[in-house]
């Protein structure tokens, strides 16, 4: 491992504690208990709906209750983990969360992936909102069935229950020494009522003996050996194969296909043109038009695709390209924001007596989310009306709700199985890979299995919006920032900003500076776009933060120091909650803690020391409520090729890393995910359709180019937080401010240009 395990506890403020339950837990979930097949015990968590979720819980039918917790007489423990599973170790996290407090025996635990069903509440995975949302409720789950263990146990010996333990996976009774397992004490367990989940005793931390624990992933061994897990492998009796071939020109309608000729080729079973269901699918990933190829393999639907010709009219995108939105980015940035997005003090005067007044445009490009396992879907609809999904989605209930809408039946008729997913980085928020694999299934009278090729992967994805950042500060006599705007050309559809191109009005250094104002004006997008792993923070943090460093430089100063500077004491700063989820409030101590570990850990105050044309980048980002700090160590080839030679990470997540071995994973991989975006990655647009179609000319980092990188945590004691994402943003200013370190030269616009570093 890269990674050094280092937890530094600091006893800092804690404003919420553990109070920020959220909404899917509170006095109206409960558990039910039953017997599951062979005399163990069942127990289900019940939720109450949130907004978030589409269906009620009548939706699901008594004959279909699905299991949360079991336990087998042989003592084998059954989890369910609700949430896809996207990498990001939610099927081995959330089990680690119940099996803890249960007091079970990790190794006897065996978890399972949950269907679709909206007895478990919210089912999805995005936000890195996994352990925010579930790191009481899933404890509390545990401790209830370990609170009715302990009971049956003591009703079997006559004993007081207060008179006995439970621990990996058996019941002690103190006095006697009695034991019993969990499995010889399922059944009669299961004949006791639920105890009121706000009434359970969860355990002391220190007790810990499954939660904190390096634990491997529960299915690596059978990736590893190539066990049948990921949508893509999903096979059914019957099964045939679909392509979907679209319009390259976003939102394009067929006017006619070469059908006949297709339908001959040897293995085609059907050709069928469908029609799209709403002519603002293109927006939110809907099912739009296009020409289906059913072939017995899915190399014959790939020939057929050479073959197929298809007349497309094209609507207003086609006039849309990369090069005409800089025009049109340049053009706006010269006249007045069309909406102003915050307004602190008056900007123009405190610029107009300013000491030095620094300026600069940053601007990055769309981005693909390229999942190495192309987007693909099994479906089945069925003679009878209903339909079965087999789906590597991060957001299953909007995608049974999209295909319900489609095919023209009821929610309740839709069937989701999870598989395990290849990749999602936000693409697999959206299911319009589903609603084709339903509709194709529905037309062609069979199972088939979808699956998009790499070409159609790229150039049909909803892309991290591209921007443009028009950057104007004032820095005091004595150094410090005393105002700041920026005007942030982004893109809209009909007025309103387009998916997660917009800037939070709270964005870093609002608050912090006396005079500011973020302006924003919208470039007209026919191109759909989307969240992509950390959703504005892996675009915003390049362009903030690489102009941070720019005014620290400007003031003469460390830019460790003009940060420590800027962000001030420590002291709480409330937020809002978005969606009633748990939100602590910012906390600037966390901030200063994770730069001081990073400071430390990096040598930057040594930074002098290195050789002639290497340097050290700093960045901080907060999102996603983690708190990172990354320092990164870089040189620059004679052919202008950037060099990167380390990074060093520290993150505050709270007081608890559930899985080390998924944090470690998952602040690692976001690192190198956005290393890989700052050195290769840029969707490019010419006649209103993606010009990028393979890894050759859409790049992702090599392993000849991937560096060491050192992460740090820093515990404090606030409620635990996700990992999926934090850790992106800051690696991306930090490498573009150590090859400024190095170079003298700076970056402000992504992906890095080996010919601007050629010469410096």
């Amino acid at each position: 491992m890269a990674g050094i395990d280092v937890f530094d506890r600091s006893a800092g403020p804690r404003p919420d504690g553990d109070s920020a339950v959220p909404a899917s837990l509170s006095r109206r979930a409960f558990l039910t208990v039953g017997l599951a097949a062979g005399g163990g015990l069942l127990l289900t968590l019940n939720l109450p709906r949130t907004a978030q979720a589409s269906e009620p819980i009548a939706a699901a039918p008594a004959a279909q209750l699905n299991l949360f917790i079991s336990i087998a007489p042989d003592g084998i423990v059954t989890i369910v983990a609700k949430n896809p599973e996207i990498g990001q170790g939610s099927k081995t996290m959330l089990p680690m969360l119940v099996a803890e407090e249960l007091d079970a025996d990790w190794s006897q635990v065996r978890a399972e992936q949950a269907m679709l069903n909206p007895i478990y509440g919210p089912q999805f995975a995005g936000g890195s909102m996994d352990t925010p949302l579930n790191w009481e409720p899933m404890r509390r789950v545990g401790a209830a069935g370990r609170q009715m263990l302990v009971l049956a146990a003591a009703q079997t010996w006559e004993v007081p229950a207060a008179e006995c333990d439970a621990s990996q996976g058996s019941v002690r009774h103190r006095p006697s020494g009695r034991t019993l397992s969990y499995g010889a004490l399922a059944a009669k367990a299961a004949t006791l009522p639920a105890p009121d989940l706000q009434s359970v005793t969860l355990k002391d931390p220190k007790d810990y003996r499954i939660i904190g624990k390096f634990t491997g992933g529960v299915d690596s061994a059978r990736v590893l050996d190539g066990h049948r897990l990921f949508g893509i492998d999903t096979v059914l009796p019957g099964m045939r194969y679909a392509a979907y071939q679209k319009a390259p020109v976003f939102g394009g309608r067929v006017v006619s296909a070469n059908i006949a000729a297709v339908k001959a080729m040897p293995g085609v079973r059907d050709v069928l043109i469908v029609r799209g269901t709403d002519p603002q699918a293109v927006f939110h990933m809907g099912l739009l038009d296009g020409v289906a190829i059913v072939a017995d393999t899915w190399w014959q639907t790939q020939k057929a695709l050479e073959k197929l010709r298809v007349v497309w009219d094209h609507d207003s995108a086609a006039g849309q390209s990369t090069a005409q939105f800089e025009r049109q980015a340049a053009s706006l940035s010269r006249q007045r924001p069309q909406s102003i997005v915050r307004r602190d003090g008056d900007v123009d005067k405190a610029l107009s007596r300013a000491s030095k007044v620094l300026q600069a445009a940053y601007a990055y490009p769309f981005l693909a989310h390229v999942d190495l396992e192309p987007q693909n879907c099994t479906a089945h609809y069925k003679r009878d009306g209903s339909v079965e999904i087999w789906a590597p989605t991060q957001n299953p209930a909007p995608g049974r709700k999209l295909v319900a809408a489609a095919l023209g039946v009821d929610e309740g008729r839709v069937a989701v199985h999870m598989t395990r997913v290849g990749g999602g980085f936000g693409r697999r928020l959206s299911n319009d890979y589903m609603v084709e694999a339903a509709m194709i299934s529905k037309r062609a009278g069979c199972p088939v299995k979808l699956l998009w090729n790499r070409r159609q992967d790229i150039q049909h994805d909803a892309y991290r919006p591209a921007g443009f950042h028009y950057f104007r500060a004032g820095l005091t006599a004595a150094g410090r920032l005393g105002a700041f705007r920026d005007h942030f050309v982004s893109f809209g559809q009909g007025g309103k900003v387009a998916s997660s191109a917009d800037l939070p009005r709270s964005h870093f250094p609002a608050g912090f500076v006396p005079d500011l104002e973020y302006g924003q004006s919208l470039i007209e997008l026919r191109v759909p776009t989307g969240p992509l792993r950390n959703p504005g923070g892996n675009a915003l943090a390049f362009a903030f933060e690489s102009f941070v460093d720019e005014l620290a430089h400007a003031a003469g100063r460390d830019p460790l120091d003009f940060r420590l500077d800027l962000y001030g004491p420590a002291r709480v700063m409330p937020t809002t909650a978005p969606m009633g989820r748990p939100h602590p409030p910012f906390d600037t101590g966390r901030v200063r803690g994770v730069l001081e570990l990073v400071a430390e850990k990096s040598g930057w105050r040594r930074r002098q020391e290195l050789p002639r044309g290497t340097g050290l980048g700093l960045a901080f980002y907060y999102s996603h409520y983690g708190y990172f700090a990354e320092v990164v160590k870089a040189s620059v080839a004679p052919d202008g090729i950037p060099r990167v030679h380390k990074v060093w990470a520290a993150g505050d997540v709270g007081r608890q890393i559930i899985n080390p071995a998924g944090a470690y994973n998952q602040a690692q991989g976001g690192i190198l995910d956005g290393l890989g975006a700052a050195l290769h990655q840029a969707i490019t647009i010419e006649g209103g359709r993606v010009v990028q179609e393979n890894f050759n000319t859409y790049g992702l980092l090599r392993m000849r180019e991937a560096p060491p990188v050192e992460v740090h945590f820093r515990l404090t004691d606030n409620p635990p937080t996700g990992l999926g994402e934090p850790a992106l943003p800051p690696v991306l200013p930090a490498l573009c401010n150590a090859l400024f370190a190095a170079t003298g030269r700076r970056i402000r616009r992504l992906p890095i240009d080996p010919k601007e570093l050629r010469s410096a």
